[in-house]
Order: C-alpha cells, then sequence, then structure tokens
C-alpha cells in the first residue's frame, strides 16, 4: 500500500512539473511579441509592459492594492520580480498599489519624476523604496531605456523595444504632481506607444514644440483619463494615433473621459477603447506587422 501510495505521488509530481513546463512552453513562445497590457484598475492608471526578452515595466499602480489581483492576471504566478517600476506622479490613482509591489514583488529600480508630495501612500512608496535598497532614477528628457538583453546589442540604435523618457526636461521638485507627470515612448520597430500620466496641455505644446513629428504613435494612453484639461487638437494631430486608450472606472464622478476629447477623437478618425468598457485591454506587437488587440 505505501509502494502504491509513494508512486502515486510521484506520477503526479512528474504531471505538475510536465503541466509547468507546457505553460513554461507557452509563455516563453508569446514573449516573442511585445506584450502592452492598460489593466482594468478603475479610475486609475497602471500599465504592464514585458518585451521579448521578458524584461519587465510596470507604470503606475492603480488606487489602491486591489489593483494587484489584476496585476496577475497578465504575469505568470510564479513570477515575482518586476524589472521596473516607473512612477509618473505621487497622486493616488497612479501610486495607490505600488507599495504592495513592492511588498510583494522584487523590483530593480524605480524611475519617477522626483516632485515633492505630502501623500501618505507616496511617503510609504519611498520608505519602502529605501528599505529594500532599490535603486531609484530620475526621469529626465533624453533618457532611453533599451529593453533587449540579446547578444550583439551594442548600441541603442541596435536596440529592438526602445523606452525613452520625453519628459521631465528638468527639476521637477517643485512642480504641480500632474504638471510633472513622467511622458514615455516605447518603440519596437514599427510599432509605438506614448504615455502620458496626467499631462496637461501645456506640457502637450512643449512635446509638439520640441518633438514635432517624432511625436507620431500608433496607440496613445490619453492624458489624465481622457479629461479636457489634456488632450488637446494639437496634440491629438501631431501623435496621429490608431488607437486611443481611456483608463477610466466605470459611471466615474468626472465624467471621464469628457464629451470634448471624445468629439475630437472622432474628428482624427481615432479609436477608442476604454477599461471600463473592455475591461483590460492588452496589445501585442512583433515590431513589423499590424498591432493586435484583445482584452480580458
Amino acid at each position: 500500500m505505501k509502494f502504491q501510495k509513494n508512486f502515486k505521488l510521484y506520477i503526479l509530481g512528474l504531471f505538475l512539473c510536465f503541466n509547468f513546463l507546457i505553460w513554461y512552453g507557452v509563455l516563453a513562445e508569446e514573449r516573442k511579441e511585445l506584450i502592452v497590457a492598460f489593466l482594468d484598475v478603475g479610475q486609475g492608471d497602471a500599465i504592464f509592459i514585458e518585451a521579448p526578452s521578458g524584461k519587465q515595466v510596470l507604470i503606475d499602480g492603480g488606487q489602491n492594492r486591489q489593483f494587484i489581483s489584476k496585476l496577475s492576471e497578465v504575469m505568470p504566478f510564479y513570477d515575482r520580480s518586476i524589472d521596473m517600476v516607473v512612477l509618473t506622479h505621487p497622486d493616488e490613482d497612479h501610486v495607490g498599489g505600488l507599495p504592495s509591489v513592492l511588498e510583494n514583488y522584487t523590483v530593480d529600480f524605480v524611475l519617477e519624476p522626483g516632485v515633492n508630495s505630502d501623500n501618505a501612500t507616496y511617503i510609504k512608496f519611498e520608505d519602502l523604496i529605501k528599505e529594500k535598497g532599490i535603486e531609484k532614477v530620475l526621469a529626465r528628457q533624453g533618457m532611453s531605456i533599451c529593453l533587449d538583453n540579446l547578444p550583439g546589442t551594442k548600441s541603442l540604435s541596435d536596440c529592438g523595444v526602445l523606452l525613452e523618457v520625453l519628459f521631465p526636461n528638468q527639476d521637477a521638485s517643485e512642480f504641480d504632481t500632474n504638471l510633472a507627470s513622467v511622458v514615455l515612448k516605447l518603440t519596437n520597430g514599427d510599432n509605438s506607444f506614448l504615455f502620458t500620466g496626467d499631462s496637461p496641455k501645456s506640457i502637450e505644446k512643449y512635446l509638439v514644440d520640441v518633438l514635432g513629428d517624432n511625436l507620431d504613435v500608433d496607440v496613445l494612453k490619453l492624458g489624465h483619463h481622457g479629461s479636457k484639461t489634456s488632450n488637446s487638437d494639437l496634440f491629438l494631430g501631431f501623435t496621429s494615433p490608431e488607437y486611443a486608450i481611456a483608463s477610466v472606472g466605470l459611471n466615474n464622478s468626472y465624467g471621464h473621459p469628457h464629451k470634448e476629447v471624445l468629439d475630437l477623437l472622432e474628428k482624427f478618425g481615432v479609436n477608442l477603447l476604454r477599461t471600463d468598457e473592455e475591461g483590460t485591454i492588452i496589445f501585442k506587437s512583433d515590431g513589423v506587422s499590424d498591432l493586435k488587440v484583445g482584452s480580458l
């Protein structure tokens, strides 16, 4: 009887190992594509990026620790590390779940604007960065991060998946928090994404003045959840996205996305995807073909 019991446990162990290897292989196959997931976190922002190399970036963390359950939907259960966490700015609907990320995942480094804030959640986030010895980098225009780890990638010009900081362009410590938002451009071959945090129209105009046609992207994360204080006619014209993402809560009290922005998107023929309607929105990019888009 003991032999039979041990034999059954042995077979069960082999089955579990075999099952794990199959799923690991499936996930590895998927990593041939860049994955960008706009998580359904209600009235807040959280964006998960995984490059074909396996490098992972998390931009913002929603309103609270409940966002962790959404993150677990796009990360394998056994994966307890994230290469980089980006905090665009320390408002609650962006920093809310990030302390829980630092408590539950190993994080290599944090990128943030360096704006002063007395938000208690942000202070806890900063304390955890120090406590865990995580490297912190202040985002500045001109910084570029290659998400490849491929042999032969010797310079940024060889980089397959490139993350660029477009703003802030200076010390942002005394800025209004929205004004200080980190703006990032992600490029994978012919596919590109723009993440704007809660940047207002004044920053959009600055970016147009400095970058012009280089702002042209396939996917735009609408500024400030689709508020009319962002997403100007000028900015939408220069970014010229095929898709715009509104990360918003269902029946939110702010009325996001605002009608003025919806009208502009219609004017420019932009496809709007909303997390309150679609759930988590996932793009897959091979850098050559048209983007594949789905939802959870």
